[in-house]
């Protein structure tokens, strides 16, 4: 029985914002469901998928927040977070 957990940030200013809209988190799911059925032959209706959404400020990478992190790496062309 897998279970999968994707972790995104959550974007916008507003409180609750979120930037995952209800058809990309359905097709990350069918996504998940389906690779894990075609490599390891589990049946979709014992995978499951939980999709959470994460302040940015509760995030970090390379020591610090993602916004400060990507404040930093603004005109440093490193990889979006």
């Amino acid at each position: 029985m897998p279970y999968v957990n994707i972790k995104v940030t959550r974007e916008g200013t507003a409180p609750g914002a979120t930037s995952t809209t209800p058809g990309q988190k359905a097709a990350l799911i069918k996504g998940v469901s389906d690779l894990l059925f075609e490599v390891l032959g589990k049946p979709h209706d014992s995978t499951f998928v939980v999709i959470d959404e994460v302040e940015m400020e509760s995030w970090g990478v390379g020591g610090v927040t993602v916004p400060e992190y990507r404040r930093r790496s603004a005109g440093g062309g490193e990889a979006a977070v």
